[in-house]
């Protein structure tokens, strides 16, 4: 490599050809950040901390601490939006090129990581609510399942880039899954809901990577038989939430669902007034799972309405960003934390609207909780720092 070529290199320009003359011609290329997705995401994520405030006031003044929910989901929020900056500015390329080279990569590390901490959380779990999911680390305590979600975008993300041709066959998909499976497997056993959205990322993010698309039509139909077995023969819980499902308006179980029907039905066009639901005192946990239905009631459809715009507007960036992303390994990671994104506001919008049984997915970024809202922000993070590495003349 000559002087010339060096000083191109390093200046960040580009040759469009070698003429004869000393003259060349030059062609500025600016990295591209996405501020665009940056503020979208924090003003959901700002949007949520007042609807948690609004939904969970009653619940939180009867503990004597009506600033419970709002003063730990904002400090996740503000630590979230820290970690995404951060993230957002690591050039995931040069690490890629260095970290890639050995056998064992922190991608295989943070997937046996999040391995360990789901086997762990079965043996030495914190039960809430009859549901053993959160690991506690002195003042710590946060659901590991959260963390798989993002260890298995990643780990697909490397797959795919290493081998991309190995899911052009409905065979590839089976070395993949028996991947992944150990992972929705012990899930599974904790959370059908977080095994759903999992499973959803593994079939989202091989069907964009694979050119042959046939074959996941069966592997669909075997997914929805194998769901329906989980409910029908699995426990008792599970058969109980169809049935709830199918007789919302008699079933004894499907209080909360039948209150979260008459939160949307009294919200009306513009809604009632922000922090006016009247539901909220009778929807359990109406600042968790069900924080749809008190926006569809203080916000009407116009405010649900707009919600869902942001929704659409977040998935869109994502999507011109993995359009564009300079390798098939960024691009998959955009693609991952989109299907995730966009899995979890469809099931929890169905479930609130009982168009589907009841699962227990939380809005993103808008329902309590700080493990998810932090995890959802590094992703974002992720995506931002795919951005930068776009350039453009």
């Amino acid at each position: 490599m000559d002087q010339t070529d060096r000083t191109y290199r390093d200046s960040g320009y580009r040759k469009e050809s070698r003429p004869h003359s000393r003259r060349q011609e030059r062609v500025a290329f600016v990295r591209q950040y996405d501020y665009a997705l940056l503020f979208l995401t924090i003003g959901i994520a700002l949007f949520g901390v007042i609807m948690i405030y609004s939904a969970g006031y009653y619940t939180a003044s009867l503990q004597n601490n009506p600033y419970r929910y709002i003063k730990s989901q904002l400090f996740c929020v503000g630590l979230g939006t820290v970690l995404m900056v951060i993230v957002s500015r690591i050039d995931y390329q040069q690490y890629m090129q260095k970290l890639f080279r050995t056998k064992i990569t922190p991608v295989h590390l943070l997937y046996f990581a999040a391995l360990f901490m789901q086997a762990i959380v079965l043996v030495v779990g914190v039960e809430i609510n009859h549901a053993k999911r959160w690991l506690k680390i002195g003042p710590l305590q946060f659901q590991p399942s959260e963390i798989s979600k993002i260890a298995a975008i990643v780990f697909i993300a490397y797959i795919v880039y290493q081998k991309r041709r190995v899911l052009d066959n409905w065979r590839g998909f089976l070395k993949v899954l028996i991947y992944i499976g150990p992972l929705i497997f012990l899930i599974l056993l904790e959370n059908l809901s977080s095994a759903i959205i999992v499973a959803g990322i593994t079939f989202g993010m091989c069907f964009v990577a694979s050119k042959k698309k046939g074959y996941f039509i069966v592997i669909l139909l075997a997914a929805a038989a194998g769901l329906a077995a989980v409910l029908l023969f699995g426990e008792g819980f599970r058969i109980s939430r169809v049935q709830m499902w199918l007789d919302v308006e008699n079933h004894v179980g499907a209080y909360q669902i039948r209150q979260g029907l008459y939160a949307i039905a009294s919200g009306g066009l513009f809604g009632t007034g922000l922090g006016k639901s009247m539901q909220k005192s009778f929807i359990p946990e109406a600042y968790n799972d069900m924080i749809f239905s008190v926006i569809c009631e203080e916000l009407g459809v116009v405010g649900a309405s707009i919600v869902m715009i942001a929704f659409l507007v977040l998935f869109w960036r994502i999507v011109m960003i993995a359009c564009h992303a300079p390798d098939l390994f960024g691009t998959m990671l955009c693609v991952g934390v989109m299907i995730q994104l966009a899995v979890q506001v469809l099931i929890n919008v169905a479930v609130v609207t009982n168009s589907i049984p009841s699962t227990g997915i939380p809005m993103p970024l808008i329902s309590y909780g700080g493990t998810s809202a932090m995890i959802i922000m590094v992703e974002i993070g992720i995506v931002l720092s795919v951005s930068r590495q776009i350039k453009q003349k």
